[in-house]
């Protein structure tokens, strides 16, 4: 069975999970858990982000690497055009998605906890004690925006990714206001990219991830309930709807007596 050592949070691993279940590939989740050590997936595929897909012997690296891989390998509902033109946009839009869609996205999400005390606690587990949560919600903003600003999140670079978010969700409303999806008449590398690493601006409603429940459905405010890119979220419900399974248990590999347990984000 395919492995895809991830994690749970990661907008480029919901990439490869769209692609994985719009393919009807059966596959396990490992979850990497962050911050204990980064020895098991460096010596699994050489390098330390997720996503990471182990397919028998091979190992791949890199949410679009992974793509390509699967589209080859498993050749049953492409996700490339073969079209040569059709084919050179679709992999111009995932470029621009993992870069600006991906990168943007986690900013501005990030920007939203520390300015919305509300956002901030719906990604608590139910399971955190209310006085911690409380704890959590009464942060001061200005001790965030400080952390924020060491960690290249601060003020500046968050209404910078704000306005390219605000930018980018108006393309992709209009480019979707007269066609099923982005580049044919069925879903492509493109589209999957794009609902995937729209993740951190609205989380998806429904059972299709395992995060707190007061999460789902939830974004950054101005964003994800902004009426005039309602067509745009319509369209990332139905492709959902369409072809997202529910969430699989997180498992490890059979027969393994150890798992990768740090990552950074790609």
């Amino acid at each position: 069975m395919l492995e895809l050592y991830q994690f749970e949070l990661s907008h480029y691993c919901e990439k490869i999970r769209l692609i994985l279940d719009y393919k009807g590939l059966p596959y396990r989740k490992v979850e990497v858990t962050p911050g204990l050590g980064q020895l098991d997936i460096y010596r699994l595929s050489g390098q330390r982000q997720v996503p990471v897909l182990k397919d028998g012997a091979e190992v791949i690296a890199d949410s679009t690497a992974i793509a390509l891989y699967l589209d080859q390998k498993y050749p049953d509902r492409p996700i490339l055009p073969s079209e040569p033109k059709q084919r050179a946009l679709c992999l111009l839009m995932e470029e621009w998605a993992d870069e600006s869609i991906g990168l943007n996205g986690r900013k501005v999400m990030l920007g939203a906890f520390s300015q919305n005390p509300d956002f901030r606690a719906a990604a608590l587990p139910s399971s955190v004690p209310s006085f911690l949560r409380s704890l959590v919600e009464s942060v001061p903003r200005e001790a965030l925006d400080l952390l924020g600003t060491g960690a290249g999140f601060g003020s500046d670079a968050v209404k910078s990714a704000r306005k390219a978010m605000e930018q980018n969700l108006e393309a992709l409303t209009t480019l979707l206001s007269d066609s099923p999806y982005l580049i044919t008449d069925h879903p492509t590398l493109a589209d999957f990219a794009v609902a995937g690493l729209t993740m951190y601006v609205k989380f998806p409603a429904g059972l299709y991830l395992q995060i707190p429940d007061t999460l789902k459905g939830k974004g950054v405010p101005g964003l994800a309930d902004n009426l005039a890119y309602l067509p745009f979220w319509e369209w990332r419900d139905r492709l959902y709807a369409d072809y997202r399974q529910t969430s699989i248990p997180v498992g490890t590999p059979s027969g393994s007596t150890s798992r990768p347990t740090s990552i950074d984000i790609e």
